[in-house]
């Protein structure tokens, strides 16, 4: 089971509303935590929610819009002030670098630390934007208007456990053949006995799947993303009544995104991005539940575990 949790900071629009921030979302994990969006006042939640500034190592935006950025200054000038070292990644579309460099304080070598930008160029399939041993990042186009991407965080396969003492028992004592058992080769015991590793290693799972996918009308991209996902936390700024107006202004209704979440067969779906018009969603997780039943409103500061569902196939 993943130790993984999605922290929701910020669920509203463009517009400010009170008890809705502006988007961002933390992906938490044991070692670090990734920042999906930085909207106006994301550090002031992070520190709402107990999530330690020094333990974001990445941060990706999906587009340039202010209510997706406007928090990423301030979020790093802090870190500058608190005397950060370690390195920072920043991906997003072409012209993030150039907005914060032109910033107070934060243009090249004003920091305390390095910023690395991955700008992303109008990908029309997904490509790995960061990667270590324990999960991988996707980016792919979507379509709002403007450059703009989603993002797919995958976990990485986890191996099941050495019972150490079945393994002795059958006469494995080199520690050289524990090792070997563990990544799946056969080893001969001190009997002369052969030791498969399916005998004394656990059954491996598989790591759990999030996709987040910002402000975009319905498309191929969001669809791609998705699949198979155990969370897709999808953006639902318009009720079904103005289906014409989202798709006018490059966002989706809740149905909308519903209709992704039931083609890609993700395990949940959490709304996100409601339009300030809306001081009552309920109609909106309503409607969207009319076509994919497992869905529920973001709530800020709530902890949602990452835990692996069984998903099928998704729909082509």
């Amino acid at each position: 089971m993943s130790s993984t949790e999605i922290v929701p900071l910020g669920t509203g629009s463009a517009v400010p509303t009170q008890g809705r921030s502006f988007s961002s979302v933390a992906v938490v994990r044991p070692e670090e935590t990734l920042l999906f969006d930085c909207g106006e006042g994301t550090q002031a939640r992070l520190i709402d929610s107990r999530i330690r500034f020094s333990r974001i190592k990445s941060i990706f935006l999906t587009h340039l819009h202010g209510d997706h950025i406007f928090g990423l200054p301030g979020l790093l000038s802090t870190m500058s002030l608190l005397q950060r070292g370690q390195a920072m990644r920043v991906v997003g579309p072409i012209g993030i670098q150039r907005i914060v460099e032109t910033m107070p304080g934060l243009g090249p070598g004003q920091t305390s630390f390095d910023i690395d930008f991955i700008q992303l160029d109008d990908n029309d399939r997904r490509i790995v934007v960061h990667e270590t041993d324990s999960y991988r990042v996707f980016a792919r186009s979507v379509d709002h208007g403007v450059p703009a991407y989603g993002y797919r965080y995958e976990e990485s396969t986890k191996q099941g456990n050495l019972d150490v003492e079945r393994a002795r028992s059958m006469g494995v004592t080199r520690f050289e053949d524990f090792r070997r058992l563990k990544t799946g080769d056969s080893v001969v015991g001190d009997g002369g006995n052969v030791v498969r590793s399916e005998e004394v290693v656990g059954a491996s799972s598989p790591g759990g799947v999030f996709a987040y996918v910002g402000d975009t009308r319905p498309c191929e991209g969001s669809l791609d993303l998705a699949k198979g996902a155990d969370i897709l936390y999808h953006e639902a700024t318009f009720a079904a009544d103005l289906t014409q107006r989202a798709a006018e202004t490059g966002h989706s209704t809740a149905v909308d995104a519903a209709r992704i979440a039931r083609r890609a067969r993700v395990g949940r779906l959490l709304l996100s991005h409601f339009s300030s018009r809306y001081s009552d969603i309920g109609m909106l997780i309503e409607e969207a539940r009319s076509d994919f039943l497992d869905t529920e409103a973001a709530v800020e500061l709530q902890r949602y575990a990452l835990q692996r569902s069984e998903t099928e196939e998704a729909d082509q």
